[in-house]
């Protein structure tokens, strides 16, 4: 069985080559959780410090999203952007995700000159030339590492919203439909995290 093989830089380097300066990955966590934010991060890595380890954050324990993360932040240059329930139930979860990129993009200290965007397309208005790369966070070193920096960003604030409204478990399941999370909708009904335009939220206000 071949072994599977993780993200590199050859992206990165190729549009470097083709003339780019300030190759920057972008990525997005949290379309699917029926509360929170949809939260975005974009990353450009030194090309001279490299942290080891980077990896799809699906792909590596919590603890090591930790210390991924400890690790990007000491050494590149990293915009974190978020769109909130309300702006997801007035524009939609994908336009959501969309501005939470360009706020994360925006965010960077210095202006990239061209975006390596994990999926099949890409958000309208961008600052700069893109290329969409579908599973990207998979094959793609700086994408990889702005899906780290998304995920424990909102992990760590979906802990802080269930130390603010305990019994639904966010700490655990991060706003995902689980079992626990929905009984807890029945059993203590909505908090104004919940994205009320997603279905299983209507459902509850519109029976």
């Amino acid at each position: 069985m071949t072994p599977r093989s993780g993200p590199d830089y050859d992206y990165e380097r190729l549009a470097t080559q083709q003339g780019a300066r300030r190759v920057v990955g972008v990525d997005e966590v949290g379309r699917g959780p029926l509360c929170g934010p949809v939260t975005a991060a974009a990353v450009w890595l030194d090309p001279a410090a490299l942290p080891a380890g980077l990896d799809d954050s699906k792909r590596v324990s919590a603890r090591a999203r930790e210390h991924l993360f400890a690790a990007i932040m000491a050494s590149a240059d990293v915009g974190i952007g978020h769109a909130s329930p309300s702006e997801i139930d007035e524009i939609n979860i994908l336009q959501a995700t969309y501005l939470a990129m360009h706020r994360a993009i925006a965010a960077l200290d210095v202006s990239p000159d061209f975006l390596l965007v994990d999926g099949n397309r890409l958000p309208t208005g961008l600052p700069c030339a893109a290329q969409a790369v579908v599973k990207g966070d998979g094959k793609v070193l700086s994408i990889a590492a702005a899906s780290i920096v998304a995920k424990v960003t909102r992990d760590r604030i979906m802990a802080e919203l269930d130390l603010r409204y305990p019994g639904y478990g966010w700490a655990e399941n991060a706003g995902y439909p689980t079992k626990r999370h929905k009984n807890a909708i029945a059993d203590l009904g909505l908090t104004p995290e919940h994205r009320r335009s997603f279905a299983p939220i209507r459902k509850i206000l519109c029976p």
